[in-house]
C-alpha cells in the first residue's frame, strides 16, 4: 500500500514537472504565419497595368541570425536558412469594379527548412508547400497616387503533421486582406513612397485545438524611378526602379496553444526590417529581374536575421495596339 502511495505521488510529481516544463517552454513560444516579408517593396501599392499577364520565378531566402526572447535580448544562436522557390501568375483585366481594374494572382511553391515558430530550429527537406492564391485584386491609378485592395488565402497543401520534423507547410487555412497606396511626389511619378498594410487571420492547425494568432504586417519603400533611354535618346529601352524598402509585423492576438487542461496564451511577437531594392525591366523583351535585402531590428519573440528576395518575371501584354 505504501509503495503504491510512493508511486502516486511520484506519478503526480512526475506530471507537475511536465506541465511545468511545457509552460516554461511555450510561454516564449510564437507560431507563425503564412505571410512572407519582403515579397513587397517599391511601388507596394500599385497594381499592374490593365490586360497584361505576369510570369513570375521568386527565390525567398531568409538566415535565422539569432533568436530574441521577451525583453529582445539575444538566447540562441539558430543555424537556420529557409528558403521558397516556385512559378506564379499575375493577370490583370479591363474589368471594372467600384472603378478599379480586377486581377488575380497564383503562386505554386516549394520550401525547405520551414519555420513553424520561434521555438522550432526546423531542418526540412525542400518539398511542395502551401498554396498561395489571390481571387480578389482591385487597382485604383490616379494622378498623383495609386490605391490597391486584395483579398488571398493560403491553402494547407503543404506536408503538416503536429511535431513532425520533416513540415514543408503550416497545416492550416489563412485568410489575408491586403489595402495600400503608392503617393507620387513629381508629375512624372519617378518618386514615390508606398505602404500596403495586410491582415492575416488564422485557422487551427490540422488535427489540433492550436491556433496562431492574427497578423498585422506593413511592407513598402521610398524609391526613384529611371528610364533609360535608347541611343538616339528618342524612347527608353528599360526602366529601372531603386531605393529604400522596409517591413513591420506585428502578432495582434494571442496564439492559442492547448497543453493537456492549460491553455497557453504567449506573449506576442513582432520585428521590424530595413533594406534596398532594385529592379529592371526590359521593355524590348518585357522581362524584369529584381532583387531585394532587408536587415531586422527589434524583434521579439521571434528569430531576427536577414531577407533576401529575387523575382524574374516576364510580363505578356494584351493590349489593343
Amino acid at each position: 500500500m505504501k509503495a503504491k502511495i510512493n508511486n502516486s505521488k511520484k506519478t503526480i510529481q512526475s506530471v507537475l514537472v511536465l506541465l511545468l516544463l511545457l509552460t516554461s517552454f511555450y510561454s516564449n513560444a510564437q507560431l507563425k504565419g503564412g505571410h512572407i516579408l519582403g515579397a513587397m517593396g517599391l511601388q507596394s501599392g500599385t497594381q499592374a497595368p490593365e490586360n497584361t499577364l505576369s510570369v513570375y520565378v521568386p527565390a525567398y531566402i531568409y538566415t535565422a541570425s539569432s533568436l530574441r526572447n521577451g525583453d529582445g535580448d539575444k538566447i540562441g544562436n539558430p543555424d537556420l536558412t529557409m528558403f521558397i522557390t516556385g512559378a506564379g501568375a499575375s493577370y490583370i483585366t479591363d474589368f471594372k469594379i467600384l472603378g478599379a481594374n480586377y486581377g488575380a494572382s497564383i503562386l505554386l511553391a516549394g520550401a525547405s527548412n520551414t519555420i513553424q515558430g520561434s521555438y522550432i530550429d526546423s531542418k526540412s527537406d525542400f518539398a511542395f508547400t502551401d498554396m498561395y492564391v489571390q481571387p480578389i485584386q482591385l487597382g485604383w491609378h490616379n494622378k498623383r497616387a495609386d490605391f490597391i485592395f486584395t483579398y488571398q488565402l493560403y491553402l494547407p497543401t503543404g506536408k503538416y503533421e503536429l511535431g513532425g520534423s520533416n513540415n514543408s507547410g503550416l497545416g492550416m487555412f489563412m485568410n489575408e486582406f491586403s489595402a495600400g497606396t503608392t503617393l507620387y511626389f513629381n508629375d512624372k511619378k519617378t518618386f514615390h513612397f508606398s505602404a500596403l498594410a495586410s491582415y492575416e487571420i488564422n485557422g487551427k492547425k490540422k488535427d489540433t485545438d492550436i491556433k496562431t494568432g492574427d497578423i498585422l504586417s506593413v511592407e513598402g519603400g521610398l524609391g526613384k524611378t529611371f528610364y533609360c533611354m535608347n541611343a538616339e535618346k528618342t524612347a527608353p529601352k528599360g526602366i529601372l526602379n531603386a531605393g529604400l524598402i522596409y517591413y513591420l509585423q506585428y502578432k495582434v492576438s494571442d496564439d492559442k496553444i492547448p497543453v493537456g487542461s492549460l491553455l497557453l496564451e504567449p506573449e506576442k511577437d513582432h520585428v521590424g526590417g530595413l533594406g534596398a531594392e532594385i529592379n529592371y525591366l526590359h521593355i524590348g523583351c518585357m522581362t524584369s529581374a529584381g532583387f531585394r535585402w532587408i536587415g531586422e531590428v527589434d524583434a521579439v519573440n521571434r528569430f531576427q536575421g536577414n531577407t533576401f528576395f529575387i523575382t524574374l518575371a516576364h510580363v505578356f501584354d494584351f493590349k489593343k495596339k
